[in-house]
């Protein structure tokens, strides 16, 4: 069997593939893709795989957006690092979805779904479902967010949130005033809560708001840096294979 993998991250694509090949040597991945745009043009030029592993969120988008765009043949299996509101407008009507970190048992049981269904059933209205569903889910971000510092609770607006960051593997929320909050959200789990059209996230440690943005200059390496109050120089790096998103980002 060949498959194709979707997947931006290749930590979690190389885990992937080890795993596949531990359940059957013959399952041969032919072909990784890491972005949105990459897959629409691979499968609208056409790709001979029986089965697609494909993560939800990538790095130029949602993969949603994949299926919405292309006539799509090939059976899906869907991964995603967080179960959230998202997963609800398909998790009926996928062949299945796997939460990372991929676990074997998991991986083989939707596998054997897969097989069971293939045998079965036409998978292609799945699938048309699927996109379907995405883009008639309506869109919901969240507008604040409950905080705690000691004994006191506040409720504080998304306009008034300057940054998050990952320090020491904790999640914070910084506030225009520099004040900061710990949150129980991860950063993975914000990029998919947080309007995409304010917030944006510049590098593995930082989700920054755009009116936070003072001044962009080139730095090392293809890479950018920002000057913004509160982020430490280090977090204030645009990464490499973020830059081209966030030009566009900033000029939409």
């Amino acid at each position: 069997m060949n498959v194709v993998i979707i997947e931006d991250e290749k930590v979690s694509a190389d885990h992937l593939k080890l795993l596949l090949e531990e359940i059957n040597p013959s399952i041969k991945v032919v072909l990784n893709l890491h972005s949105v745009q990459e897959s629409i043009d691979a499968l609208s030029n056409g790709i001979e795989a029986d089965l697609l592993f494909v993560d939800i969120h990538l790095s130029d988008g949602n993969s949603f957006e994949i299926f919405a765009s292309i006539e799509n043949t090939i059976p899906i299996i869907f991964t995603t690092a967080f179960d959230n509101y998202a997963i609800q407008a398909f998790k009926q009507n996928s062949i299945d979805y796997l939460l990372k970190p991929i676990q074997f048992n998991d991986l083989k049981a939707a596998l054997e779904k897969f097989n069971r269904l293939n045998k079965t059933e036409n998978l292609i209205p799945i699938i048309e479902t699927i996109a379907k569903n995405y883009q008639n889910q309506p869109t919901q971000f969240k507008s604040r967010f409950l905080v705690k510092k000691g004994q006191l609770m506040d409720s504080i607006e998304v306009g008034a949130i300057h940054h998050f960051e990952i320090k020491d593997s904790l999640s914070f929320l910084v506030n225009t005033k520099s004040i900061r909050y710990t949150l129980d959200y991860t950063l993975d789990e914000l990029e998919n809560l947080l309007d995409p059209k304010l917030f944006f996230r510049i590098n593995r440690k930082t989700i920054i708001h755009f009116q936070s943005i003072q001044k962009i200059a080139t730095y090392f390496n293809g890479r950018l840096v920002i000057t913004s109050d509160y982020i430490e120089t280090d977090n204030c790096i645009v990464s490499r294979e973020r830059v081209a998103e966030f030009k566009k980002w900033l000029d939409q």
